[in-house]
């Protein structure tokens, strides 16, 4: 049997990258998948605005009035804006706060009854930048910092109910995003291959690298595993950069 037959999941974000990844890999693997985002997925889509704070009642209320139930919770939706604390703008700042860290909340509040009726599985997407910080990342950083406390937190009060909640905490992940980066730099293959040199396995990761954490997490395989932030970045953040 599927390791999600008859389970109901949602994933955030699954328009492209990492959330399509996740979303089509539980697909695969049984599961009933919606998803929530502006675009179409080709799943059972609900347009949403993340940025919106009514958004996650209206998806909570269509996942129970369609499916009845959720055993899965996937919050994979986020920005990232370049600046400074001084270029940020608090315009800005609090966007990034919005959709990366105050969504995630409201959608696990909205979702809860459902959740703990399943003894389900949230997994929230992180970052290694919620660990540490590239250069112009603060709101970014900050954001993706306060989801992994957020994600201990939820494990800590809802474990006795049954509710396991972990993060992934990604590196650099070769999406549509990053790609689109790269191609804007002066060399973009000598980048590419500067970026894989800064990894001791000498590559960058894949949206189905992170798809596959993510599954594990939310399956019965991982079920003594809660409060966890799970760094995924090919050796990344082991490794020193030399003097």
């Amino acid at each position: 049997m599927s390791r999600f037959a008859n389970k109901v999941a949602l994933v955030t974000g699954a328009s492209s990258g990492m959330g399509a990844a996740t979303a089509s890999l539980l697909a695969r693997d049984g599961a009933r998948v919606f998803t929530a985002q502006r675009r179409v997925t080709g799943f059972e889509d609900i347009a949403a605005d993340l940025s919106d704070p009514d958004a996650s009642a209206l998806i909570a209320g269509r996942i129970r009035d369609e499916a009845g139930a959720l055993d899965i919770l996937v919050n994979n939706a986020g920005i990232m804006r370049e600046g400074t604390v001084e270029d940020t703008s608090p315009e800005d700042w609090h966007l990034h706060m919005q959709v990366n860290l105050t969504a995630p909340f409201l959608l696990m509040r909205a979702t809860m009854p459902m959740l703990r009726a399943a003894r389900g599985a949230i997994v929230n997407v992180g970052s290694i930048e919620g660990l540490g910080s590239n250069p112009r990342h603060p709101a970014y950083g900050a954001s993706k910092a306060g989801l992994h406390g957020l994600t201990r937190a939820v494990a800590v009060d809802e474990g006795p109910r049954g509710i396991r909640c972990n993060a992934v905490a990604p590196g650099w992940i070769d999406t549509p995003l990053n790609d689109d980066f790269i191609a804007s730099m002066p060399d973009p293959d000598g980048f590419r291959d500067e970026i894989g040199r800064i990894h001791p396995l000498r590559r960058t990761g894949s949206a189905a690298d992170v798809a596959r954490l993510i599954c594990w997490l939310a399956s019965d395989e991982a079920a003594f595993v809660t409060g966890q932030v799970w760094t995924i970045d090919g050796g990344r953040m082991a490794q020193p950069s030399l003097p």
